[in-house]
């Protein structure tokens, strides 16, 4: 069996590392939806759908998991048409995990076997708190992978964000 798990990973972080673990542990496979991909540079969306695909694979090659698909998806702005729109990007998928009530109610409505993720330490291991957490330079690089450090550093992605936040 395989899952699907849709998010925008600005940046992947260890709580999304737990949840992929967790689903790895009921499927023998993951679908991850690199969500909002056509969006960057911006203070919510700061990486492009290439960076973080690269933050990601590279994070869960270095733990060794390599039964995960990458797909970018971009935003379609029409709920109704959004499931199809995943479904045709994407392989075949039994099951879809989301904590989003939106995401939730249209999966159900297509039938899907749509289940809840468990959020951990949600305080540090959330992608805004991170970002806050670069703009106001405090240590962030403990709520993420290794692999993630070294392509914002790659990318000089502190700055970029800082550089986003700068008003003229």
């Amino acid at each position: 069996m395989r899952a699907l798990i849709v998010g925008r990973f600005q940046p992947f972080h260890n709580g999304h590392m737990e949840v992929i673990k967790k689903i790895l542990e009921e499927h023998s496979s993951v679908i991850i939806g690199i969500g909002s991909a056509q969006y960057s540079h911006t203070l919510r969306d700061p990486f492009t759908a290439g960076e973080r695909h690269l933050m990601i694979s590279m994070s869960l090659e270095e733990k060794g998991i390599v039964n995960f698909y990458l797909v970018p998806i971009e935003d379609v702005n029409s709920n109704p048409l959004w499931v199809a729109h995943v479904e045709a990007l994407t392989p075949r998928f039994d099951s879809v995990y989301t904590n989003n009530p939106l995401v939730r109610r249209l999966f159900l409505e297509k039938k899907y076997d749509v289940r809840s993720v468990e959020l951990m330490n949600r305080t540090d291991w959330s992608g805004t708190s991170i970002r806050k957490k670069m703009l106001d330079g405090k240590r962030w690089e403990d709520d993420v992978p290794e692999q993630v450090v070294r392509v914002i550093r790659e990318i000089d992605g502190v700055q970029r964000l800082r550089d986003l936040a700068m008003q003229d």
